[in-house]
């Protein structure tokens, strides 16, 4: 099928391309011409949240009026980004295929390009999702998603990045298979938006006989949609329109790199049997397209007098591995075109920091020299930072631990310095690390998260995370409408007030505690943390009432008041009617709480016991 479908652009590729000479100083970077200050921002653009995943990696949820949802972007911080906090750095866009997922770039699910760029100076600007898109505007919904990535991309996302980001408007795009296709006709359709664009295996012309039909059955079989949502049917002028083929005239000026395998099996494959043949069927018919697109697209660029770095690989299928490889050999290129050194400056460690390093070397190499932070200072290396101060020595946090201590700003934040490594949890599920001011502590279900404070003082008291609590869930947050702040556990939540304490409420009882609308509700704040009594049974006092709970009747609230009092004089649970079954409820002239073997009731402000 891959054969029949490539045919006709093969007839229509009448010479191979080769490299034009002189490509990667065919032009100035853009950086050599000011730009506007700032991009604006279309009205309604928003970051909803953002997650540190490590000190220099980050994911953002923005609000994007033109597809109605929140898109995560992942961002890939530039190696100087902690040791220079007011320099800002040039962007490379890594497009994802066909296939992309929804919860993480195939960049860094599948390649190591998150080592690879830790000692780069820009920001890797990760998109997530977009499966079978082609990152275009689409002109129809389809199959759930209201697809306009290329405006998201060129007007939405860029006002994000240029603030609190730091990124410059000197801009890359780097993609493979769709992505290469996208990175391609992006540059194209927006001059001067990239100054360097890379196509690793994309299918760099749309409208020859047969593609869009292989278009149409590719994103089929890759999410069930239907390409004519995308641009129309293919008689449509909006499938020229995002041809790069057809678009490589608006190319000039652009750094471009394009690159292929051959189809054959190549190092990274799994050989058949059959000479040539791999065991990757999809990959190999997908290359041979990828190549035959790739050779009329770079005849037409020479043809036009474009320059261009084109390398067809004498081997290799449609797969991450040739891809990874690809990114390696293309950054020379994409560092001289966005104006930063393609190798990073020469930096060693010493003193207390080289040996933190030494007895962790799982840290890798170092990327910039020791810098001041607070009180002490810092050097960053290849997978996280090590801090030194007088009061607690050199420490080394890196990795999700790392990024919740960036989130609550480092050593000058919340925190202060770590003052151990990365230990092991007795039960072996999880990590931590101690700090002057708190902890944070990390599970692969839990994620990591800040402990300090009162709520931590309490939740070490109570056990740690072998305590009734277990691990950490969420960062403290302010408790809403009053005055305290709440930390999620596995197990339930702590609260903490200045009128009563830091105290945990768990299990069923927070359960109904949400019931009542937690310390906005008529309960308020908890005054105790779960109080064992008779018959396995439990309680947490609050301001405005008790909750109980026992393995036979449930959870129920009980206010202060006149039933309290009545249940209190027969000896509360203890006494001859037991637990509370329900909540209070109305009846003819007053109100009744039923229990286990009776009732109390408050008709014209008498109660009594039943």
């Amino acid at each position: 099928m891959a054969a029949l479908l490539v045919l006709p652009v093969a007839v229509g590729a009448t010479t191979a391309a080769t490299a034009s000479a002189d490509p990667v100083s065919a032009r100035a970077p853009l950086s050599a011409s000011p730009g506007p200050a700032h991009t604006q921002a279309p009205s309604g653009v928003t970051v909803d949240r953002v997650d540190w995943l490590t000190d220099r990696r980050v994911a953002l949820w923005i609000s994007s009026p033109s597809m109605g949802t929140p898109i995560q972007v992942q961002l890939l911080l530039a190696r100087d980004w902690n040791a220079d906090p007011k320099a800002s750095f040039p962007a490379v866009f890594m497009l994802d295929g066909l296939r992309a997922q929804d919860n993480e770039n195939g960049w860094t699910l599948e390649t190591d390009a998150e080592a690879f760029f830790a000692d780069k100076n820009v920001n890797v600007v990760l998109p997530v999702g977009g499966q079978s898109s082609f990152y275009s505007d689409w002109v129809a919904q389809d199959n759930g998603q209201n697809y306009q990535w290329e405006t998201f991309l060129t007007k939405e996302l860029p006002p994000i990045l240029e603030g609190e980001w730091r990124t410059t408007q000197t801009r890359g795009v780097v993609g493979l298979s769709m992505g290469g296709t996208s990175a391609m006709f992006l540059a194209a359709r927006n001059e001067g938006f990239f100054d360097f664009a890379a196509s690793l295996s994309g299918m760099l012309t749309t409208t020859s006989l047969g593609m869009p039909q292989a278009i149409q059955y590719a994103m089929i079989d890759a999410g069930g949609f239907d390409s004519r949502a995308m641009w129309g049917p293919p008689s449509a002028p909006a499938w020229a329109e995002h041809d790069p083929y057809l678009l490589a005239d608006r190319l000039k000026g652009v750094s471009l790199y394009i690159s292929s395998g051959s189809g054959t099996t190549g190092p990274y494959d799994q050989p058949s049997g059959i000479p040539g043949v791999s065991t990757n069927y999809a990959g190999m018919g997908l290359e041979i397209l990828s190549r035959l697109t790739s050779q009329a697209f770079a005849t037409k660029l020479n043809t036009l007098g474009i320059p261009a770095q084109v390398v067809y690989r004498p081997s290799g299928t449609h797969s991450w591995p040739y891809w990874q490889f690809e990114l390696h050999q293309l950054w020379p290129q994409l560092a001289t075109a966005l104006g930063v050194p393609a190798d990073k400056p020469a930096c060693s460690a010493s003193g207390a920091i080289g040996g933190a390093a030494a007895a962790a070397p799982w840290i890798g190499d170092c990327l910039t020299p020791e810098y001041n932070v607070g009180n002490g200072v810092a050097q960053d290396f290849r997978f996280g930072r090590i801090f030194h101060s007088g009061e607690t020595g050199a420490q080394p946090v890196a990795g999700a631990i790392g990024g919740s201590y960036q989130a609550v700003g480092g050593p000058a934040g919340a925190l202060g310095f770590p003052t151990t490594p990365e230990l092991v949890t007795p039960d072996g599920r999880g990590r931590f690390t101690h700090f002057q001011h708190g902890s944070v502590y990390w599970t692969p279900q839990t994620g990591a998260h800040a402990v300090k404070g009162a709520i931590r003082d309490e939740w070490a008291r109570q056990g740690w995370e072998g305590g009734p609590l277990g691990y950490p869930v969420a960062a403290e947050v302010p408790t809403p409408g009053k005055p305290g702040a709440v930390q999620g556990f596995e197990i339930g939540a702590m609260y903490s007030a200045a009128d009563t304490g830091t105290h945990a409420v768990q299990g069923m009882i927070m359960g109904k505690y949400a019931e009542t609308g937690y310390e906005g509700g008529w309960l308020g704040f908890p005054k105790t943390s779960e109080i064992p009594v008779r018959d396995g049974g439990r309680f947490n006092e609050f301001e405005g009432g008790n909750i109980y709970w026992s393995p036979l009747s449930g959870a129920w609230a009980v206010e202060n008041g006149p039933i309290f009092e009545a249940w209190k004089s027969v000896d509360y649970e203890a006494g001859r009617i037991g637990y509370p079954i329900s909540d209070k409820f109305a009846i003819p002239g007053g109100v009744q709480q039923n229990f286990q073997f009776g009732y109390v009731t408050v008709i014209d402000g008498t109660a009594e016991v039943h």
